[in-house]
């Protein structure tokens, strides 16, 4: 199984938009509570199947990207399959919701 990996400004557009699996992103930073009680959540998705990717992005190191994505608040999931988002949420969210957003 899969861990998540962490991504940066320069990495996302290989490691998420040319990527050949659907890419659950994680847009968070250091400071934010509900993130760090989410990221656990998200490590186990991640490890439970390698049918898709599972990626965090701290919006502090990477700006630009949290505003292609509209990243208005933290956490943020977004769903992205062959480059589109196709669903994305906003704040804490429990396993099963995200594996609902996922279509699992």
């Amino acid at each position: 199984p899969m861990s998540v990996t962490k991504l940066n400004a320069q990495s996302f557009d290989q490691e998420v938009l040319h990527s050949n699996k659907p890419v659950l992103v994680d847009f968070y930073a250091d400071w934010c509570g509900p993130c760090k009680m989410l990221s656990p959540v998200v490590e186990e998705i991640a490890g439970e199947s390698d049918a898709y990717r599972v990626c965090k992005i701290n919006v502090d190191d990477a700006p630009e990207i949290a505003a292609r994505y509209r990243v208005m608040s933290i956490p943020t999931l977004a769903y992205i399959k062959n480059g589109t988002v196709v669903e994305k949420s906003v704040g804490l969210k429990s396993k099963e919701g995200i594996l609902d957003l996922m279509g699992k």
